[in-house]
């Protein structure tokens, strides 16, 4: 299912440097060369762009759109064949970073796509959807991880089989440790299995992902927790380093008085419920208290379980939350949709969950109130909620604190028979209170070594509550500090841009030309096998803006949307399907080309083609390979800067004379 983007021909944009109307005028001196006396050549520099800089799992998204759109070619063999498929091949440049491409493909908000480049011109580039298509496909053909051929012989505790968790594993097996996963839990995943429903996530996509994972090597222990079942000294002292993916699998109670009302719940335990299947229906009307993802999850699972005729006391959603028997199931003719009403502090257009799943709730009929805080349960005779009382607010963050001022005279009712409070997280420290911060989390460093706990890494929510792929992020900045305290290293010092950078040298030995490193100083290394002549890689400290591309070459566009299916208020009764669908190869491939590579060459000509001196050639077909497809002839290199103005990518900068 796909569609493409809805903007009329008038709506059509291209680049203009000048606008209609602009009148202010420009100094050109500096702009103007004359051959004898410009000191500027071009230099190349590989910069990291905004998607991977906004990504927090560290993806190499430039890297694996440029494979998908064949500017990158998979290694060929001795036979002059490639060694795989580019599919796979993108697949394996993906899951450096992340291990779940299908999962996160589909669940992820895509700050990516935000920090897109391509957002300045027209519309920002699917990447979502390419990572949903590359995960799919991997599933589909069965590709496996590749498990090293050495062991290390240390062994590793991996304490929460989460996305951090797993993510960390995953990166340490591959390292060639030996790692064992202990969870509470009767299956892996966490959040991503007890915190999202499975029509956003299919239970059969998330148990391929992480089975890939334990075919590595990877051990899981389950239905164990640390700190009861296993004391925290026995795992010390059996393994040589710990990571702590605990998790915030708590919920945070409604601030406001009656909260302890038994059919006032969190949205965890909600989820968690239903997750594992116990729960079937739900009350007539159900509010839920929060405005990110979590609570819009909440509503639309609400939404689709509906409520039954005359429920008895043993019915109530509740008694089912709180670990007691699954409902009766009704028979589906008894049962009718539930009236589902969120609210949240702010403004439904600042509301933190995804633009798109707000829409599809809507659709759905749920009815989402912006700028609206509880401020008190109201309870019948018999202790339960009747109604959450709410007012209108006004909201704001003052640096890092949430300030609500609510407005006298606003109070209602909402009527329900469930409330769910979706406005946070906890962790439970029980028999791992050594390493509460005291503020409900675990402090660590850079490295995510735990403050005072040499050898004890951590990440995830427990760390900070944030999105999913901000935890796979987590788990591989962890795997690589326990990797380095393994070897007896010290810990480095992050990076300033702390993500997978595209590896100039890597391309070299897979193409099979020679390898010399680039060293300083980079002037006047034309004449360098390494990379390209004058090469610098700026990855780790620098995104590149669109304001340093030439935005003119590119034109508009129209970004292959993936299909969603929109129910209405009736359809959401009783529909588990997955709502999203994902692109052909064909359209997989034809949105990774709106990629802009920005930072990197992608083979456009343009320098050839436009320099009038000729000083720009294309490097020989038996030295070329990604990344290094253009050289400058500097004996008859000018410096006119027509090179830099004409590229694309702003890989082409001046320099060398400063």
């Amino acid at each position: 299912m796909s569609a493409t983007n809805e903007k009329s021909d008038s709506q059509q944009l291209n680049f203009r440097r000048y606008k209609d109307g602009d009148s202010k005028h420009v100094p050109w001196n500096k702009h103007i060369f004359q051959a004898s006396y410009s000191y500027k050549c071009p230099t190349y520099i590989q910069s990291t762009p905004p998607c991977q800089g906004s990504c927090p799992s560290g993806e190499d998204i430039r890297g694996y759109l440029n494979i998908v759109r064949g500017i990158e070619k998979p290694p060929v063999g001795a036979d002059g064949k490639p060694v795989m498929p580019w599919q796979e091949y993108a697949w394996r440049r993906l899951t450096e970073a992340n291990p779940f491409p299908a999962v996160m493909g589909r669940v992820c908000p895509a700050p990516c796509e935000t920090g897109c480049n391509r957002n300045a011109l027209e519309d920002h580039v699917g990447i979502n959807s390419v990572e949903h298509f590359l995960g799919d496909y991997a599933i589909q053909n069965k590709l496996q991880f590749k498990a090293p051929e050495t062991k290390t012989g240390k062994k590793v505790a991996v304490i929460g089989g989460g996305p951090a968790g797993l993510s960390c594993a995953y990166q340490l097996a591959r390292m060639g440790h030996e790692v064992t996963i202990f969870d509470e839990h009767e299956f892996l995943g966490g959040m991503m299995r007890y915190g999202i429903p499975g029509f956003r996530t299919p239970r059969d996509l998330l148990d391929a992902e992480i089975q890939r994972i334990l075919e590595l090597g990877v051990k899981a222990q389950l239905k164990t927790r640390i700190g009861t079942d296993i004391r925290m000294e026995d795992i010390r002292k059996q393994y040589d380093a710990v990571f702590l993916g605990l998790g915030a699998q708590g919920g945070r109670a409604l601030p406001c008085e009656g909260n302890d009302a038994p059919n006032v719940v969190t949205a965890t335990a909600f989820l968690r419920a239903f997750n594992d299947g116990r729960m079937r229906h739900v009350g007539k009307r159900v509010v839920v208290v929060g405005g990110g993802d979590t609570s819009i999850d909440v509503a639309t699972v609400a939404r689709r379980l509906g409520a039954i005729d005359d429920p008895k006391p043993t019915d109530h959603a509740e008694e089912v939350i709180g670990g007691r028997a699954a409902h009766d199931v009704a028979e589906i003719s008894a049962r009718q949709g539930a009236e589902v009403t969120l609210t949240s502090v702010f403004g439904v257009d600042k509301m933190q969950a995804n633009k798109h799943e707000i829409e599809q709730a809507r659709a759905e009929g749920i009815d989402i109130r912006g700028g609206w805080a509880p401020v008190g349960v109201v309870r019948g005779a018999d202790g339960r909620a009747t109604a959450l009382r709410i007012a209108q607010c006004e909201a704001k963050f003052v640096g890092p604190k949430l300030e609500i001022k609510m407005l006298p005279g606003t109070e209602q009712d909402v009527p329900a028979d469930l409330i769910v409070s979706a406005i946070g997280q906890a962790v439970d420290f029980t028999g791992l209170e050594e390493f509460d911060s005291g503020k409900g989390g675990i402090v660590a460093d850079k490295n995510y070594q735990v403050a005072g706990k040499p050898g004890v890494f951590t990440g995830g929510d427990v760390v900070r509550p944030h999105l999913l792929t901000t935890a796979i992020g987590h788990g591989w900045i962890a795997a690589e500090g326990i990797d380095r305290h393994l070897r007896g290293e010290e810990q480095d010092k992050r990076a300033k841009i702390d993500v997978h950078y595209w590896d100039m040298q890597r391309k070299l030995v897979e193409s099979g030309k020679p390898v010399e490193p680039v060293k300083e100083p980079l002037r006047g290394t034309d004449a360098s096998k390494g990379a390209v002549h004058n090469f610098d890689n700026r990855s780790d400290r620098y995104v590149i803006t669109h304001k340093e591309l030439f935005l003119g070459h590119f034109s508009y566009t129209p970004r292959n949307i993936r299909g969603v299916i929109t129910l209405n208020k009736e359809q959401a009764l009783g529909n588990f399907q997955e709502r999203l669908g994902g692109l052909d190869e064909k359209q997989a491939v034809a949105e990774a080309k709106r990629c802009m590579s920005c930072g990197q060459c992608f083979e456009c000509d343009n320098c050839v083609v436009y320099c009038p001196q000729t000083a720009v050639k294309r490097v020989p077909k038996k030295e070329a390979t990604t990344g290094r497809y253009v050289y400058t002839d500097y004996n008859k290199c000018i410096g006119c800067h027509i090179c830099h103005d004409v590229c694309p990518t702003g890989y082409i900068q001046m320099g060398l004379g400063e």
